[in-house]
């Protein structure tokens, strides 16, 4: 496992060693004595999660605050998606920055998106099967979202907005500017 920061504080990309040959492969997609070591975080999870969406399916900005925030460890079991966190943090630096990375199931890279940021996903293949890892369980009354085309983000989804399908739910969040004095972060 080797740990890469990205432009936001606290979120990791984290690229598995992967061991191949004519019988298929092996990789070890969780250390947590691995990821303390190159991240400093100390960090347990709880609840696992799996969603299965086709081409264009987004999914976020998606948060959970206060005492239910969550930190997430995600991936691509199959096709490829265009992953998002957003800096939700009112005291960081780059509060209202975001990072964009395509994971793949080729690529066996994973993203670190700690609490305290939105994040959401767009399936770039035919169809992709996403997994996560949270580090606290879903408390529905602690959700909260940023829509997805808020342009102060200007997030490149990489996809035309006619080739996008969201909940209705995801069609009515407000930006970021909106929600921002309701952030418990």
């Amino acid at each position: 496992m080797r740990v890469e920061k990205t432009i936001l504080e606290g979120c990791f990309l984290i690229h598995d060693t992967f061991f191949g040959d004519s019988r298929g492969y092996f990789f070890e997609s969780f250390n947590q004595r691995t990821f303390f070591d190159q991240t400093g975080l100390d960090v347990s999870f709880v609840q696992d999660n799996q969603s299965g969406s086709q081409k264009g399916v987004l999914r976020g900005l998606h948060f959970q605050q206060g005492e239910y925030a969550q930190a997430k460890l995600v991936r691509v079991l199959k096709g490829k998606v265009l992953d998002v966190a957003v800096d939700l943090r009112k005291n960081s630096s780059t509060f209202g920055k975001h990072v964009a990375v395509e994971l793949s199931e080729d690529s066996h890279t994973q993203f670190y998106v700690p609490r305290g940021f939105a994040h959401g996903f767009v399936v770039l293949s035919e169809d992709a099967v996403f997994f996560y890892k949270c580090d606290n369980y879903y408390n529905k009354a602690s959700e909260g979202g940023i829509i997805y085309n808020d342009p102060d983000l200007a997030i490149n989804w990489k996809l035309d907005a006619q080739e996008l399908l969201l909940s209705e739910k995801d069609t009515k969040l407000p930006t970021l500017k909106e929600a921002a004095n309701t952030l418990k972060f």
